[in-house]
């Protein structure tokens, strides 16, 4: 029976909730509002599948189909580059499975802008797919899913973190043919419950009601990207600050409302799991790669680890102008690939005041920006 004695040793990638043939185990919220599994003793029939699929207890051994090869990319439609995060690099991947009959999954909003995680079978849908959320998605029953899926036969596309496409690996146990894996180069996922509560204190505990929430609005420039919230009554003006001094944005960038399994990530390094790892492509190797890329408007780095992925990579030719670029150049400015985020000497107390001090005391104390 799976038992969470350190809580940095369980991501909450929900691989255990989506096996348990007894339907006995919950994705439960602690105090900080990370879900952690609870198992119901008294209907467990310790079948053990809980432990086989965890991918911390089990770690997979990776065994790369090819040599790691990286590219700077950019969407060719700039009205999707524009809505994207870094370069649109996603919509060409997800817009290629559907075009071929597949399925997409990754975070999206739900109707309150919790962040969970979703699947999309039409173009217009991936809108609620794009771009980046800076809070930890709930998976859910998408693992599932996803299975039902590939046991169709139809090509699915599952996108999510390191720690979440390692619980979907170690669920399905077993490879598919038509399963491409996308992880992102993640900083760490901040807590559901810190978000939701920030959303209730900018929306007046609900009384304004949200149309949209960008976490990186790049009309300010991609580096100098932006956090807006957008109301439906156009009275309520706009909510929009610079990532620099946004205080949801720095609590979650300077590591005070993370994970605690982000701390000691057990998914670092280059040689991953998924077969395409997508991040931002920083950094001045633009002067030595695609100068010309250099326009403000975002560029994605593409890693490429397994035959499946360069295989569809080939086909985006017309989707994706792309410059190849030496791994190790293009990862400098991405350290987060092999490194833990250090946790903040001020998140302990935080979390502890989360609770405990009204949440606008609690913004204003731990979303002070440090510069």
């Amino acid at each position: 029976m799976l038992e969470i004695k350190k809580k940095h040793n369980c991501s909450g990638c929900s691989a255990c909730f989506n096996i348990c043939p007894k339907g006995c185990i919950k994705m439960e919220e602690d105090s900080e509002g990370f879900c952690y599994p609870k198992i119901d003793k008294t209907n467990c029939i310790n079948c053990g599948l809980c432990e086989k699929v965890c991918p911390i207890i089990n770690k997979q051994k990776i065994e790369p189909t090819q040599k790691l090869r990286a590219f700077a990319c950019i969407n060719k439609n700039e009205e999707i580059r524009l809505k994207s995060s870094s370069g649109g690099a996603f919509s060409a991947f997800a817009e290629y499975v559907i075009e071929n009959g597949g399925v997409v999954f990754g975070a999206g909003f739900n109707s309150c802008f919790n962040v969970c995680h979703q699947f999309c079978e039409t173009k217009e849908d991936l809108e609620k797919l794009r771009a980046s959320k800076y809070v930890q998605s709930k998976i859910g029953e998408t693992f599932k899913q996803a299975k039902e899926f590939l046991n169709q036969g139809r090509l699915v596309y599952f996108s999510g973190t390191a720690c979440q496409i390692g619980g979907l690996k170690s669920y399905l146990r077993k490879d598919y043919p038509n399963l491409i894996t996308q992880d992102l180069i993640c900083h760490g996922v901040p807590s559901p419950l810190v978000w939701e509560k920030y959303v209730n204190l900018k929306t007046n505990e609900g009384k304004l009601k949200l149309s949209k929430i960008t976490f990186r609005d790049k009309s300010t420039g991609w580096q100098q990207y932006s956090f807006t919230m957008k109301f439906e009554d156009e009275n309520c003006g706009e909510y929009k600050k610079s990532h620099f001094n946004e205080p949801y944005m720095n609590m979650f960038l300077y590591n005070k409302i993370l994970r605690p399994s982000c701390h000691k990530c057990s998914f670092k390094g280059n040689n991953r799991i998924a077969d395409i790892t997508l991040a931002d492509f920083w950094g001045g190797v633009y002067k030595k790669y695609a100068p010309h890329f250099n326009d403000k408007k975002g560029v994605s780095l593409v890693l490429i680890h397994s035959l499946k992925g360069q295989a569809i990579f080939n086909n985006l030719t017309e989707k994706l102008n792309s410059v190849e670029v030496n791994p190790k150049t293009a990862l400098k400015a991405n350290p987060m690939v092999k490194k833990s985020t250090i946790k903040s000497p001020s998140r302990y107390f935080a979390m502890k005041a989360l609770n405990k001090l009204p949440f606008e005391k609690f913004v204003k104390r731990y979303g002070k920006v440090l510069l």
